[in-house]
């Protein structure tokens, strides 16, 4: 299912997965650059769920030295990982 992927197209899926997910509020407010684990939307078993669903939208394989926080950490760092792994 790899169709053009713009940023904001990635965003609003990532967004939409955790407002449902992880929020339970799909009109919750999120912020792109908001610390999803800083702020407590996502604790650890949310990233392995958020890491599922990413590997699973984007039919993405991801190595064990990807699966740091600095690649999931905000929507704004998911978009830019995905976007790498995509183009690459």
């Amino acid at each position: 299912m790899k169709e053009h992927m713009s940023q904001d197209t990635i965003a609003e899926t990532v967004g939409r997965f955790i407002k449902r997910n992880f929020l339970f509020d799909e009109n919750a407010e999120l912020s792109r650059d908001k610390s999803l684990l800083g702020s407590g939307v996502i604790d650890s078993t949310g990233v392995l769920e958020l890491i599922a669903f990413l590997e699973q939208q984007y039919q993405l394989k991801l190595d064990d030295s990807e699966l740091v926080v600095e690649n999931f950490d905000t929507v704004e760092k998911i978009e830019a990982f995905i976007l790498r792994k995509t183009t690459t």
